[in-house]
Formats: C-alpha cells, sequence, structure tokens
C-alpha cells in the first residue's frame, strides 16, 4: 500500500450569491457584480450633461470664476477644464481614467470617457465606466465685448513723426504685420501725421511701444487720466497714453550734422544723404563715402533736421561722370561703405536744358550712373536753407548738388512689378492725394535696397506674368526667391477651391 500526497493545487471554494443564487468566488459582500451594480450606482451624483462656454470670436473656453483659456480640441488642458466643472462630484470617488471620445469638431459636442472606482457594501470596491456629455454653448467673451464696442479702449499709443514723408511708417507697418503685433489692437486709426494703435490693456500697449523702441529710433512719454473709482474695494480705472515721437528723418533725406557730432563720427562732412532709417540712421558721406549709424539717444542729444523738401527733387542729366579711384582719408576717419562708388560728375537740370549751365558734385552713385542717365538729387546752390548748422559753414564746403538716387521710367517699373504688400485694416480721415505717390516711393526703395526688404514679407502677384529680374533699363527687381505665395484660406493644396473652413 502507497502513500499518495494531496495535490499542491487547490481550487478556491464558490459561494451562491444571496440574490440570484449563481455561484461566485467569496467576497466581502457574497453579492455577484450584476446585483451589486443593480442595487449600487457610484456614478450617482456625477452629472452625465454638463455645459461649457466657448467664445468664437477668440477661440477661449471660459474657466470659471473669470478665465478664459485657449485650448485645442482634445487636449489636456480642454480635458483639465472639462474635469474641474464635476470636481465636486468626483471627490466623493476615485478616478482611475479619462479621456476623449472622439466627435465631429462642428457638433459642439464634447464627450469624456471616466473611469471611477468607489468603497460599497463591506468594503468591496466597484468599479464603473461611463461617458460624460458636454455642450459647447457659444458665449462672447468680455475682451470680444470690447472690441465689437469699437469706442471701449484702456490704452493708446500715438506714433508721430514730424516729417512730410510717410516712408518710415509704410515700413513699420509691415513691421508690425511681420511679427504679428496688430493682433490685439482694438483699432488703428490713421491722421496726418502719424497712427494711433487703440488696446484693452495697458500692458499691451507698452508691449508696443518696447517694439517700437527696437525697430526705430524714438522716444516716448506716458501719461494716465483717472476714469471711475471704488472708494470700497480701492480700485480705480485708468486711460493710458503713450506719445511716441520717431526721429523726423526719412530715408533720401539731406542733412547737415552739428560739427561737434560730425567730428565723433570720424571727422566725416556736416552734409549727408540718409541711405535708411531702421532701428537707427543710417547716413553716407557723398564726399568720402564714409557711414554712420545715429541711434534715438544720439539723435535726441544732438537734434538735427532734413535741408530740403522731397517735393523739391529736381531731376538732372548725368553730362560726365569719372570714378574717383584714390582718395586720401583725413586722421580717424571713419568706416567706408563698399556697397558704393565714389563718382564725380556734371551734371545739368532738365529744365534747363537750352543753357549750358552745368553743376560740378561728388557723388556716392559712381557704380549706377553714365552719361546720358536720368537722377534726382537737390539743388542746393539755388535753396534757401533754413538751418543753424549749414549757416555756420563755410560756403565751400557746401556743395551745390547732392544726388540722391538714380531715376527709372516709373510707369513702367508699376506695370511690371510682380509682387504685393498687405496692409493693415485703419480708419483714414483727412487723407492726402499724395499718399499714392509716397507709397509709390516706398515700393521702389523695397526694390532698390536688399537690407530693407529682409524686414518685410513680400507676397508674389499671380495676375502680373513672371518676367526677367531687370528690364532695359536696368531697373532693380525683386527676384522671386524673395517672395511668399500668398495662401488663401478657401484654396485647398491643389490650388482649388476647397471647402468651406468653420471656426
Amino acid at each position: 500500500m502507497e502513500y499518495m500526497p494531496e495535490p499542491a493545487d487547490r481550487s478556491p471554494g464558490h459561494i451562491l450569491c444571496c440574490e440570484c443564487g449563481v455561484p461566485i468566488s467569496p467576497n466581502p459582500a457574497n453579492i455577484c457584480v450584476a446585483c451589486l451594480r443593480s442595487k449600487v450606482d457610484i456614478s450617482q451624483g456625477i452629472p452625465k450633461q454638463v455645459s461649457i462656454s466657448f467664445c468664437k470670436q477668440c477661440q477661449r473656453y471660459f474657466q470659471p470664476p473669470g478665465a478664459w483659456i485657449q485650448c485645442a480640441l482634445e487636449s489636456r488642458e480642454l480635458l483639465a477644464l472639462c474635469l474641474k466643472k464635476i470636481k465636486a462630484p468626483l471627490s466623493k470617488v476615485r478616478l482611475v481614467d479619462a479621456g476623449f471620445v472622439w466627435t465631429e469638431p462642428h457638433s459642439k459636442r464634447l464627450k469624456v470617457k471616466l473611469t471611477i472606482q468607489k468603497e460599497v457594501m463591506n468594503g468591496a470596491i466597484l468599479q464603473q465606466v461611463f461617458v460624460v456629455d458636454y455642450i459647447v454653448q457659444p458665449q462672447m467673451c468680455g475682451d470680444c465685448h470690447r472690441v465689437e464696442a469699437k469706442d471701449f479702449w484702456k490704452a493708446v499709443v500715438q506714433v508721430r513723426q514730424k516729417t512730410l514723408h510717410k516712408k518710415t511708417f509704410y515700413y513699420l507697418e509691415q513691421l508690425i504685420l511681420k511679427y504679428g503685433m496688430h493682433q490685439n489692437m482694438l483699432r488703428i486709426k490713421e491722421i496726418h501725421d502719424g497712427l494711433d494703435f487703440y488696446y484693452s490693456s495697458k500692458q499691451h500697449a507698452q508691449k508696443m511701444v518696447e517694439f517700437l523702441q527696437c525697430t526705430v529710433p524714438c522716444r516716448y512719454k506716458s501719461s494716465q487720466r483717472l476714469i471711475s473709482q471704488d472708494i470700497h474695494s480701492n480700485t480705480y480705472n485708468y486711460k493710458s497714453t503713450f506719445s511716441v515721437e520717431i526721429v523726423p528723418i526719412c530715408k533720401d533725406n539731406v542733412v547737415c550734422l552739428s560739427p561737434k557730432l560730425a567730428q565723433s563720427l570720424g571727422n566725416m562732412n556736416q552734409i549727408c544723404v540718409c541711405i535708411r532709417v531702421t532701428s537707427a540712421i543710417h547716413l553716407i558721406d557723398p564726399h568720402t563715402l564714409q557711414v554712420a549709424d545715429i541711434d534715438g539717444n544720439t539723435f535726441w542729444s544732438h537734434p538735427f533736421n532734413s535741408l530740403c523738401h522731397p517735393k523739391q527733387l529736381e531731376e538732372f542729366i548725368v553730362m560726365e561722370c569719372s570714378i574717383v579711384r584714390d582718395l586720401k582719408r583725413s586722421a580717424g576717419a571713419g568706416m567706408v561703405s563698399k556697397k558704393h562708388t565714389l563718382g564725380e560728375v556734371w551734371v545739368q537740370k532738365t529744365s534747363e536744358m537750352n543753357t549750358d549751365k552745368q553743376y560740378f558734385c561728388r557723388t556716392h552713385l559712381g557704380h549706377l550712373l553714365n552719361p546720358g542717365d536720368l537722377v534726382l538729387g537737390f539743388d542746393l546752390a539755388n535753396c534757401n536753407l533754413n538751418d543753424e548748422h549749414v549757416n555756420k559753414m563755410n560756403s565751400d564746403r557746401v556743395p551745390d548738388v547732392v544726388l540722391i538716387k538714380k531715376s527709372y521710367d516709373r510707369t513702367k517699373r508699376q506695370r511690371r512689378r510682380n509682387w504685393k504688400l498687405k496692409e493693415l485694416a485703419r480708419d483714414r480721415e483727412n487723407m492726402d492725394t499724395d499718399d499714392e505717390r509716397q507709397y509709390q516711393d516706398f515700393l521702389e526703395d523695397l526694390e532698390e535696397d536688399e537690407a530693407i526688404r529682409k524686414n518685410v514679407n513680400i507676397y508674389r502677384d499671380s495676375t502680373i506674368p513672371v518676367e526677367s529680374d531687370t528690364d532695359d533699363e536696368g531697373a532693380p527687381r525683386i527676384s522671386l526667391a524673395e517672395m511668399l505665395e500668398d495662401l488663401h484660406i478657401s484654396q485647398d493644396a491643389t490650388g482649388e477651391e476647397g471647402e468651406s473652413m468653420m471656426t
């Protein structure tokens, strides 16, 4: 007779459910799962349908008590916002998992699948999965209410420039568009000598002032006016004003520096030409090709003005041009431009072709001019110059003519221009008839100056056929490599009309 050991594996015993009599494994409640769920609903008290507010104008969701936040669909931020709507009922159970159930983007519904656990009879833990339906209700936020009111603002930035040409403002407009500084603006108002930018908060206006200080040489003053106050809660309502003044110098202006400033810039001549205005004033001496950059602080310490009005530009014809090869530089001279060539030219006014009167001058346009070319310049010999620095200069140091830029056929350039710029939507009042001519001057400056083009978004105009980069006259043009494609939301990837997109 052999001893037979008992098997080590023993199956647990089963009991009958006290409700339905089904054999089950023992548990603290001695009830099967089906009967337990029929008796206890652990999701009771948690709402199955909740409303959530959404602003269609700014694409933000409302987060109580008074905040509006930006959330993408099915993002972690939106899931946290949805769970906060039922935070109080969820505190009575244990949240195991939560996730979105896919819905159509335009259905105005958000579905969140929740998995919760809770201890029920005699310590038994029950787990349940259910879906909470969120109804997205449209509601305009306070900021968008103020935008729609159009007359409500808390801060205004008044940008002014005491000059007769708007080239700096056209350049500033393109910078604002490129870097998206117009997104928080309530309204833009254009007046005779500048622009007004209206904002709903002082912080946005301060950010705009900082942007202006980084892009153009300027200075500003700020002030605020008390609108209302609450003595019980100690709150005040102010309207702030920032007055920004841009230096009164534009591209192609002829200026006369003070002797002290000219000496500090490398003993350059006092009569200079402004070739560019960006974050600083870029000057060139047409007599020696010496260049200098003047920032806003230096300008306000040693101010100077433009000698001539842009309408005083006269057309000259080049009679003779020669390149200056060897130029003796004085001690302490500053940096010399490598993009320009010094030339000595004899010119004659096109309005005085019936006379033999000619003018001799030095110019920084020696690499562009040939006999017979037309060039624009200022006649300082026959001009009444009302400037304190010029009046103190020796008459031999003042040139008879200062040439500014080569002249091309404007009509042909406009017809062959296959690019365009975007503009800010603004309210215009007291518009000058000369604005179109000034805008065309700015477009020509973009074609001629590559340094300015780097800071501007240029878009290809599909309505004008593509031609060669230069025409017969050699007028500068913008290459296709520097242009951007203008994207339209109504077009799909093939360029055809796509389906309408709902916001």
